[in-house]
């Protein structure tokens, strides 16, 4: 039998693996840093538990890691070519535990140990990036120097939150399961070709898609006949449903179920979400899960093809929203499928589908986006009908704003609007005309007098500036526009006088057509527009591009030393001079524990931080009170969770917003 001379794999156990021998795993230089954020060390450590708990015969698989040997210097050195991010994972978190129990328990601790250090404990198994070399020998040997405390390092951060959770009585539970864990150690030899293996090994086939993830998570663990049942009666009726759009009809129901914004960038956002949304998911709670998948896969199949819908005033309705994009989805999902139940009536539906098309059109005609609002509407909406409204009334621009943007500004999605304001069912035939063209030739005339050369450049511009806006706009049907395409307008105008619609056949009406003529046009169709699209007559202005806590994210790419991240922030109706995420989570959490502190207490008992009794580990610590420290060393990311998180808990999240900067707004 033939034997591969260069690779060598073996199955074992990691722990072992990491304890035994006398060579220091280095990180070489090329490798990327350490990245991984709290997130992962969650995932990880739930994982570990998870097996430590089960019976002796389970383990847990992390995957391979790929090495080659040098023996540079006189000594054996193990080159990591991949795996770094999980063995220095793997030490932070044995670190942590060897800290917390060195005092109490010296035969684990020497245990603990043995996987850190090599024989005299000065001299770390691991050597990571040159740059991070003395940071994570300083975390792991728990030495620090001045000044140690107020560093910025994911060593740090994910140490720090490893401490957080795993206390004393816990340790043996958490060294039990990582005891269990197993992986692929490849090693190469001189020969072999370190960079195909590790492409080989990464980049072989096309990466799983969310929804495939979600696929797999759903069916692993389940016997063959069981695995057939949830295919069949449920999965392949959601991939029927949803067709191409599986991936976005995910996003859209999590968004929906969970009222918070999913991520779509990054490593499998919407995975992530799916998983954390549904932890355990045994057959029964499977199953009637995945009832409700497969219903708002129906749903959502209807959303997207109007014409499946049998009644036609909802599949017109429906059809008005996607005017907008998908973008609101998760709501009229959620409404559409009540409807389907019995639980809505047909005219609730309806008004719930105006009141959306009133709130997305209002928005877009001022120039505001609708991304990133929807989360909020569906976490109102679990509050009932009134707590919706009252949510779209707040973001839905007043009458002031609309009529100055349809007075000057370009009307978007023109041919909807002009439909609507005339009452018109079936635009399909129509054409949208502007009756000052776009690019009037010289000849062109508004009164059959004056021709368009004979304008001064001023003039020319101020026309120019509303050919654009309402008052210019004209719905037509096809033969009648192609008539009335760049003519004069009293040749126009007589085109105009056929038409079967009312507004179009007023466009005839003025003897001449300049701004004077389009902006009397505007004022009347914009009185019609604020009637046929309404704000919710509720108190409460439009809020001026504030973001609700729940729905702020931790934004990506900031320049070197630049700080500013919000420009303040509305704490229950008072202006906090508050720019960034870390003076955020100190100020929220000050603030509660004098107004809130039964809460406070509660949501860190739950998650295991960030308030605790002693300073028990290295870092940068704020002082609540004699005996209860506030830990500040987290990575941005799990600050913001955790500032969301005890709002949620205290119940105030809703009257707390930021105000991102402008260059916040743009990373």
């Amino acid at each position: 039998m033939a034997t591969a001379a260069n690779v060598d794999a073996t199955a074992v156990n990691t722990i072992g693996w990491l304890a035994a021998g006398h060579s220091t795993i280095v990180v070489p230089v090329y490798q990327r840093q350490y990245r991984w954020d709290i997130g992962g060390c969650e995932q990880l450590l739930a994982d570990i538990r998870a097996v430590g708990d089960s019976d002796d015969a389970h383990t847990h698989f992390i995957g391979s890691i790929l090495s080659t040997e040098s023996a540079a210097s006189g000594t054996t050195e193990l080159v990591l070519i991949d795996g770094q991010q999980r063995i220095t994972t793997l030490m932070l978190l044995v670190a942590a535990l060897h800290h917390t129990v060195r005092e109490h328990d010296d035969a684990l601790a020497t245990d603990l140990a043995r996987v850190l250090v090599h024989d005299g404990g000065k001299r770390t198994k691991l050597r990571p990036h040159r740059e991070w070399a003395d940071v994570f020998r300083s975390v792991v040997l728990d030495v620090r120097e001045d000044g140690d405390d107020l560093r910025d390092s994911r060593f740090d951060d994910n140490y720090a939150f490893f401490r957080s959770q795993v206390g004393l009585d816990e340790v043996p539970r958490v060294w039990r399961g990582l005891q269990k864990l197993e992986h692929v150690s490849i090693t190469l030899g001189a020969d072999a070709n370190a960079q195909q293996i590790f492409e080989s090994l990464n980049s072989t086939g096309a990466p799983l898609r969310d929804h495939e993830l979600i696929h797999n998570y759903v069916l692993m663990g389940l016997s063959h006949a069981e695995q057939n049942e949830i295919e069949d009666e449920y999965w392949l009726p959601i991939e029927r449903n949803t067709g191409d759009a599986i991936g976005p009809f995910w996003r859209h129901y999590l968004v929906m179920k969970t009222g918070r914004e999913v991520a779509v960038a990054g490593e499998h956002g919407v995975y992530d979400a799916f998983r954390h949304e549904f932890p355990r998911l045994d057959l029964a709670t499977l199953r009637a899960h995945a009832a409700e998948w497969r219903e708002y896969s129906e749903a959502y199949r209807i959303l997207s093809d109007p014409t499946q819908e049998g009644d036609p005033d909802i599949a017109r309705q429906l059809a008005y929203v996607n005017t907008f994009g998908r973008a609101i989805s998760p709501l009229t999902m959620r409404g559409y499928r009540d409807h389907a139940r019995g639980d809505l009536s047909k005219a609730e539906l309806i008004a719930l589908l105006e009141l959306v098309q009133s709130l997305l059109v209002r928005r877009t005609v001022v120039g505001i986006g609708n991304e990133r609002i929807v989360a909020r509407l569906c976490r109102a909406r679990m509050g009932g009908p009134s707590e919706l409204v009252h949510a779209i009334a707040r973001i839905t621009p007043s009458d002031e704003r609309v009529r100055m943007a349809l007075k000057y500004g370009e009307l978007p999605h023109a041919a909807y609007i002009l439909s609507r304001l005339s009452d018109v069912r079936d635009a399909a035939d129509l054409e949208v005309a502007h009756i000052l063209p776009l690019a009037p030739g010289d000849a062109w005339t508004a009164d059959g007098m004056r021709t368009w050369g004979e304008y001064t450049e001023d003039e020319q511009n101020s026309h120019r500036a509303l050919a654009q806006t309402l008052g210019n706009l004209v719905l037509l049907e096809a033969p009648l526009a192609e008539r009335a395409f760049g003519v004069s307008y009293p040749e126009a105008r007589t085109v105009y006088a056929r038409s079967a619609i009312a507004d179009s056949r007023d466009a005839a009406m003025p003897e001449s057509w300049g701004t004077a003529a389009i902006s009397q046009r505007t004022s009347r169709l914009t009185d019609r527009f604020v009637e046929v699209w309404p704000r919710p007559a509720i108190e409460g202005i439009d809020d001026d591009g504030l973001t609700p806590i729940l729905d702020a994210v931790r934004r990506r790419g900031w320049p070197r030393g630049w700080q500013r991240e919000f420009d303040y922030t509305e704490y229950r109706g008072e202006h906090w001079e508050v720019h960034d995420v870390k003076a955020l989570f100190n100020r929220v959490f000050k603030r509660l524990w004098a107004d809130s502190r039964g809460d406070v207490e509660a949501f860190s008992a739950r998650r295991g931080g960030p308030i605790y009794e002693a300073q028990a580990w290295n870092g940068h610590w704020d002082t609540l009170d004699d005996t209860h420290f506030l830990f500040m060393g987290w990575d941005a990311k799990y600050m913001l969770t955790a500032v969301q998180g005890v709002l949620e808990e205290a119940g105030l999240a809703a009257e707390v917003f930021v105000k991102y900067s402008y260059i916040a707004a743009h990373m």
